[in-house]
């Protein structure tokens, strides 16, 4: 395995697809859709604006402007946007994007993550992210990236437990919503993903939930033993 910063030729390096063209398969992902998802998506966050805070979109003042702004990102190559599906009912509940898709350097981003409450705290939002990632790196691509406002905790808890390694926190990177934005940086790498997939498989496991599906191991154990000093909490 290659040590980070070690110099390794690339020269047989093959740009990987991008999102659109080799779609994931997984019955909780689809491209985001303003006909099929919008209207779901509204109702789910109804009621919950905090949701939209690190966002640099939204709360939307009524189902026709979210409507609209659905149907203009949902035809964007970048970001590539993805409706998170709760498993239970078929209907939209999250969505996620991969973005500053770099396909000649086999770099790619997961963000505008937005989980309403019917996802918050369950194995679904979790499964999808980990499709995501799992998607990216078995097409070929070196290294996965995840930012957020570095003041977003419950992102930044995320990014750990999924196993990224904090990178370092730009400051002063961004001016979202009329307001400063120091962005924390987090990334795994192909050669992380060597040891993060069998910790995925163990928690995705059945036999890793109890009856009252609580799990029996957590995710920030598992990628914290896969990638000592740089797993999560939580």
């Amino acid at each position: 395995m290659r040590v980070d910063g070690e110099k390794a030729s690339l020269a047989d390096f093959v740009p990987p697809p991008h999102p659109a063209a080799q779609p994931i398969c997984s019955d909780i992902l689809r491209p985001l859709s303003a006909d099929r998802h919008a209207a779901d998506l509204f109702d789910a966050q109804a009621g919950h604006d905090a949701l939209w805070t690190y966002m640099p979109y939204g709360p939307f003042p009524s189902r026709s402007d979210h409507q609209a702004w659905t149907a203009r990102i949902e035809a964007l190559a970048d970001p590539f946007f993805l409706a998170i599906l709760d498993p239970r009912t078929g209907r939209a509940a999250g969505q996620a994007s991969f973005l500053r898709i770099e396909q000649a350097y086999g770099v790619i981003e997961i963000g505008h993550i937005l989980l309403t409450p019917v996802l918050q705290r369950g194995r679904t939002a979790s499964a999808a992210l980990m499709a995501m990632i799992g998607w990216a790196m078995d097409h070929g691509y070196r290294r996965v990236e995840w930012k957020c406002n570095a003041l977003n905790e419950p992102s930044r808890r995320a990014a750990l437990r999924l196993g990224f390694t904090h990178e370092g926190t730009f400051r002063n990177h961004m001016i979202v919503k009329g307001e400063n934005r120091d962005t924390a940086w987090f990334s795994i790498t192909d050669g992380d993903w060597r040891v993060l997939a069998p910790a995925y498989a163990a928690w995705l496991d059945a036999e890793n939930f109890d009856e009252d599906n609580r799990q029996r191991q957590s995710l920030s154990e598992l990628t914290g033993r896969a990638l000592p000093g740089r797993g999560g909490a939580g």
